[in-house]
Parts: structure tokens; sequence; C-alpha cells
């Protein structure tokens, strides 16, 4: 046989493979884990591709095949294709796929122990407590002595007793068997339509997409749940993506319910050795279905045959730092690569999925209304025009007096503001001074639940002052504009026999936390939920009849082409969280702009007139999905070097037709960590290949240490 040479990606920001020579005697396929060296050091990498040696060239050889499951062509060629089309190396993208090497080793062996089927004669009180209070079995004697209540002695007593049966077997255990026949409800017969629909597409074993297009609390999950049963028959692995992590959480129990076993989770809080688990048991094949954040899209699955993404519109599936990236997309992609589905639910699509939908790209299933006599909730606009709050107050008579209603009925209500802390600005009322990050151009945020001041661009944080930083004057600062504390704290004084709770970011708290919150609220010891954008998403509460939010504007500031669009979706969850039982729903939005397209269609319940309003704007101003976008910031130390480097960016952009360059200029925040920011905005007509233009661009230039130039195709974020 021919001499050959491989080509290997290490996952580190490097352009592309490597070539080395594979030694005689040795096989190696694409996809293997390999040493290798690299100047002094040996490091692990990928086998991306295997050539033959023309002789022309000394390579190093590659010094150790890893005796592990190797990376399929599949997803070879994803990691290819994500790094091609965000403009970012495929060693970047490789080290998002590799995230423990641990997990490329077999679990580590220990001894754990089970009940024997004979107990010993003598039973005292700690060895019946181990039986009743030490499971589940099998378990390690720390594990069962810490819940039985008892010395590691005493577990190993009763084993040497006869009372336990020791084993050696892996710390990490194989997740169960999902079983696709367990569990299934009743489904109504829009649903069993829509069920059917999506059951067909999983069933013809090809690349397909079929967008799950249902209001809020019409049963998509339900739907969804039996694609997803079709997926898991013979073996194959399914994949759900949620947006929070709060939902992966949350959405555990309704996963279990229906197939019989828990998922395999995946998300940033996954401490190491549950990481280590979960990404051998997908590798083997042995994790069949899997619940997770975005990130999850990246785990080696080798017989995936669906992927689903729940609510497809949510701005989390946006990747900003690092690798930049849209989960949904990329959804997309790697379905059309491995050849399997892919289903995007939401009640309130991207525009960008509706129109694939409706010019036939991908399937349109429609879910049109709540199962029963359920009905959507009905939605008004409170002008504050005409009914401002009291003077530092910021919910309105309306509010108030539904809220009161609510509450006099014993049924729950929720007011929303998308705005964490108690107040989004600090002003000293001395000097006029705003309390901002010591190396960020944004303002700091009081959080008055535990005293301090906060960014929240970079996580900076201080004792709230007792005196302006400035002039010094003592208690000078006012805290401007509420934030959920603030409403909270308002709400109290309004509703002062009514039980309130916070539920935002800061208050989340654990994933037991959430449950333990989320229990209270289905059960009604919540009676007013005062929330962030957290509490819009997958939520269920039985009795919980109203919801007000506080400032249905505060996504419509900015420069943002999509602020329209957000609002619309962000207020039609928010109104979908009201009236989801037997009892009817009702929704009141405070606002400025009650002409506002969004805020008008919503309270007319008339979907198509913002689509087809928003679409029009779109199609004139050729932005997605009827032409591409592509971001850049530059960043540094010095402002004007950072000013000169954006400058000479731009007079280096190669020539196109159908190719506007928009900046360089400053945008929101215009300094983050200390660095400087520009921006640039690209747009491009549809018939454009933007990331190929953007890589020849960014090719043109290499910013010099210290400076950074990053490329965002499509982007979610203007700040």
């Amino acid at each position: 046989m021919a001499a050959q040479n491989a080509q290997i990606l290490f996952p580190v920001n490097v352009p592309g493979a490597f070539d080395y020579r594979i030694p005689h005697g040795v096989n190696i396929k694409r996809g293997d884990f390999v040493f290798a060296p690299i100047g002094k050091q040996m490091k692990l990498g990928v086998v991306f591709d295997i050539l033959e040696d023309d002789g022309g060239r000394t390579l190093k050889d590659i010094a150790q095949v890893k005796a592990t499951q190797p990376l399929s062509v599949e997803m070879l060629r994803f990691i290819e294709w994500t790094a091609r089309y965000n403009c970012v190396s495929p060693g970047l993208v490789l080290r998002m796929v590799v995230r423990s090497y641990k997990a490329l080793d077999p679990s580590p062996m220990v001894t754990q122990f089970s009940p024997s089927e004979s107990l010993p004669s003598k039973m005292t009180a700690s060895r019946q407590s181990i039986l009743e209070h030490g499971g589940p079995f099998p378990a390690r004697a720390s594990e069962i002595s810490e819940r039985a209540g008892v010395s590691s002695g005493v577990v190993r007593g009763f084993e040497a007793a006869g009372g336990l049966i020791a084993q050696n077997l892996p710390v990490d255990g194989p997740f169960g068997v999902p079983n696709s026949e367990h569990g299934g409800i009743a489904l109504t017969f829009a649903q069993r339509r829509a069920s059917d629909e999506l059951i067909a597409q999983v069933a013809k074993r090809d690349y397909n997409v079929s967008l799950l297009d249902g209001v809020t609390g019409s049963g998509k999950t339900e739907v969804y749940f039996e694609a997803v049963a079709e997926a898991l028959k013979k073996g194959g692995q399914a994949l759900i993506l949620v947006p929070e992590i709060a939902l992966t959480q949350a959405g555990m129990s309704r996963f279990e319910a229906r197939f019989g076993v828990a998922p395999a989770p995946w998300h940033s809080q996954l401490g190491d050795a549950s990481r280590r688990r979960v990404w051998r048991e997908v590798a083997q094949g042995r994790a069949q279905l899997v619940v997770g954040a975005r990130s999850a899209l990246y785990l080696p699955f080798p017989n995936l045959r669906l992927i689903v993404v729940d609510e497809e519109h949510d701005t989390s599936y946006k990747q900003e730092e690092g690798v930049i990236y849209n989960a949904r997309d990329m959804a997309v992609v790697r379905a059309k690569i491995a050849k399997h589905s892919v289903v995007l639910a939401s009640a309130t699509p991207s525009l960008e999925s509706l129109v694939n939908a409706r010019t036939g790209r991908y399937a349109h299933v429609i879910l049109p209304e709540r199962p029963g006599v359920v009905t959507l909730p009905e939605i008004d606009l409170v002008d504050l025009k005409d009914h401002p709050p009291e003077k530092g107050d910021f919910i309105s008579a309306p509010l108030i007096e539904a809220t009161n209603a609510v509450l006099a009925r014993g049924e729950q209500a929720m007011l929303y503001l998308n705005r964490r802390g108690y107040a989004p600005l600090i002003i000293c009322r001395n000097c006029g001074q705003k309390l901002k990050s010591p190396d960020t151009d944004s303002w700091l945020v009081e959080h008055r639940a535990t005293g301090r001041a906060m960014c929240h661009q970079t996580g900076f944080s201080m004792r709230m002052p007792t005196a302006c930083l400035e002039c010094k004057a003592e208690d000078s600062l006012n805290a401007v504009g509420p934030g959920v504390e603030r409403v909270a704290e308002e709400a109290a004084k309004h509703f002062p026999d009514a039980k309130i709770e916070i539920f935002s970011s800061d208050t989340a708290g654990n994933p037991a936390e959430i449950a333990a919150r989320m229990t209270r609220m289905e059960q009604g010891d919540i009676d007013i939920l005062v929330g962030t954008q957290m509490v819009v998403k997958g939520h269920n509460f039985p009795k919980l009849t109203f919801v007000g939010v506080v400032d249905g504007d505060l996504a419509l500031a900015g420069g943002d082409p999509r602020a329209g669009e957000r609002t619309y979706q962000t207020l039609v969850q928010v109104a979908g969280r009201a009236g989801r039982a037997d009892k009817p729903g009702h929704a009141l939005i405070q606002t400025h702009q009650p002409d506002h397209e969004a805020l008008a269609a919503l309270a007319a319940g008339d979907r198509e007139r913002f689509i087809s309003a928003e679409l029009g704007l779109r199609e004139a101003l050729l932005l997605p999905p009827f032409g591409k976008l592509a971001g850049v910031i530059i960043s540094g130390e010095d402002l004007k070097k950072t000013e000169a480097l954006a400058k000479k960016f731009v007079s280096l952009a190669p020539r196109a037709d159908g190719v506007e360059i928009l900046g360089p200029s400053e945008p929101p925040i215009g300094r983050i960590r200390g660095r400087y920011r520009r921006r640039l905005l690209v747009q491009a007509e549809m018939t454009v290949n933007l990331p190929k233009y953007m890589k020849t661009w960014r090719a043109r230039v290499k910013p010099p240490s210290k400076y950074k130039l990053q490329i965002d195709i499509d982007p979610q974020s203007f700040m």
C-alpha cells in the first residue's frame, strides 16, 4: 500500500488542519482521535482527511491512535460547514465538539452496593435504614451512608454480613432506554393530524424541515413528542433544543412522563462528571434522548434522526461569543448533511422560518387553537398618556384594578418587565453623574435585594455607594426607572395581602430552587409572580389568568431592525401564559405607542396584519428574509488605533455588486471591559455568498496584537 498522510485538525484557533505521516502498519480512518506533536508538545486532534503521500515533504509521524469512538464523517462535514459559514477557524468549532477529553476514555470503575436477596438474621435499625433510605441502588458506600444516615463502616459491615452485594461498576452509568410507546396522551383531532404529519416526515429517513406553528397552549410539545417517538424506534437518537437552562430543568418531568425515563441533559451548568457522562453516552449511541441548550447541537450523535428546536424564534439560540452561530440555522444544516428531520416549533415563528414554510421550503404544520374549551387570552392596551401611574409609580390604575379582580377570585396574576434588578439607572441629584462600570460604557443597575450595583454586560459588581463617586455628595444617588425588584416593591404596596415572588436570572437560583418556585406557582402558593423573560418560555400555570406588562415599549428602543418582530413575539408569549386551563385569560399591556404596528396587531388579535406589514417593510429595505446581513465588531485598547483599524478595514473591502457597507460607527455600548468598539453592518442581496465575501475581506487585513476583528453572520444583537 502506498504511503499515506493524514490531515489532523486540533481544537485550537488555527486556520486549518496540519499534515502528518501515517506510520507504516498503523490503521487510521477519518474521524479518529490521534496524538501528534506540535512543537515540543503532544496534542490531541482529529483526522479530517487521508491523502496519498507524494513523497515531496518530510512530515512528522502521528504518535498514537486513541482507542475511542471516532467522529462520524457527517460530524466532520458539519464542523467544516459551521466554520466556513460563520467565518471562524474549524479548530474553534472542534473545540466546541470536544468538550471533555475524559469522555474519550471508558468510564472509571468503582465498587457499588445493592441489596442481596437474602438478609442476615441480625437486622439492626441502621441496616434497616440502609434498605429503606440508602437507594437508589446500586450506589457507592458514601452515597448510601449519606442517604441512610449511617457510617460507611456500617454499609461495609452489612455487605460482609451478606445483606449487600458489592459489584465493580462504571462510575458513569448508562441512561435509561426511552420507550416510544410509554405514556402518550389522547390527542385532539387537530393535534393528531399535526402529529401524523410530523411522524410521516421523520419516517422518510431523509432531510426535511417542518415548522410546527401553533398558538400558545395548543399542545405543540405533545405533538412533537410523537415525532420524537418515531425517531427513537429501532435505536435512533433525538435531540430537543430549548432556549434556556431553566427550560431544560423544568421540562424533564414531561419527557419522563412521556418516555418512561429522564432524558440526558446538556447545558452550561452541568458539572464535569455529568458532562463527561453525557458526551460519552451520546457518542456511543446509548443516550437516545437528549434535551439541551444550543451547544447540545455539537454533541457527536452517531445515529441522529430528529432535532426539535423548541421556541425556534428565541434569540437565546444565537451564540454571541467565541464561535458566533445561530443554533436554529445550524440545526437545519446538520439535518441536511446527515439526512434527517428537523422540527421548528413556535407560537410566534421567526419571519425567516415563516417565509420558508410559506414558500414550500419547509412543511407548514399548523395548530390554530387551544384544545377543548380553552381560549386564547383577550389582549388590551393601556395608553399611558391616558392612564399615567401615580407619581413615582409604574403600575397604572387599569393594571391595579385587573389584578385586584383576579386576586378576589382566588386566581393568580403575573406582572412582566424584562429588566432585572431594582432600577436600570443610578444618577446623582447633585451633579447629574450617572453611575457607570469603570471599564464599560454601560450604566450600573441597582440591585436593592443584594445592596449592589451591577453591570449586566460584564458582570462587574460593587457595593452600592452611599455617596456620589464624582462629587462625593452624601445620599444623593437616585434610582431611575423600574426593574422587577421595584415592580415587586410597588406591587406589595398596592396588594399588601398578596404573596409576591420575583423570577429572574438573578433570583432563579440553582435548578432545584427553580423547580421549587415553579411548583409553588403551579400549586397556587404564589398570588403574583413578577418576572423577566424567564417566565415567558414553556411554563404552564393553571391558575394564572391575568398578565400585566409594565412596559410594552421596552424592546422597541434602539436601532434593532427586528425590534417590531421581537416585541410582537415576546408579548404574544407573555400574554399566552394566561388562561391555559379552564378559566379565560386576560392581558393588559402598558404602552406609550398604542399605534405601533406590533402592538395594534396584538390588540386586534390579527397576526397576519403584523406579518404582512413587517414583511413589506423588510422587503423594501432588503432585510432578512429578503436580504442578508453581516456584522463586524473591531475592538482594541486604544480608541484612535481602533478607529484607524476600522477605517482601514473598510478601505480594503472587495468590490462586489449587491453589497452595501454601513459604518464604521460607535455602537450603543462603545467600550466593554476596557476595549473600545466600532461596528460595521454589511447588507447584501440574496444572490451574494456573504460568508465567502466576508472571509475574502477578512483575509486582507491582519489586526495588530491585542486588537480583534469579529464577524457575525446574520447578527441578532446590535449592542
